[in-house]
């Protein structure tokens, strides 16, 4: 599984279908692509919201990313990181 940091924006028309109800589809449809949600925050800046969640790879992150903005109007900026104590083993050019 490979970690992803969706983060999404809200259109016009997203913030007002705004629901309890709407997150709960939008987490069976992450479900649907093999996700399994670590997180979910809202956030005040570039960004109105994030969710933290493992996919079993690219494919299906891209699938639910857009899945996602058919569902709800939310448009996500969705990026597959690396814990750093991770990218220090892979960029260490002594081992």
């Amino acid at each position: 599984m490979t970690r992803f940091f969706m983060f999404g924006t809200y259109s016009h028309d997203a913030v007002k279908g705004i629901s309890a109800g709407r997150t709960e589809k939008a987490m069976v449809l992450i479900k649907k692509y093999g996700g399994e949600i670590q997180s979910m925050y809202t956030l005040l800046g570039q960004y109105d919201l994030i969710i933290i969640v493992d996919f079993p790879g690219l494919e299906q992150a891209l699938q639910a990313s857009v899945a996602l903005y058919k569902l709800t109007g939310i448009s996500f900026a969705t990026s597959p990181v690396v814990e750093v104590a991770e990218f220090d083993k892979l960029v260490d050019e002594d081992q």
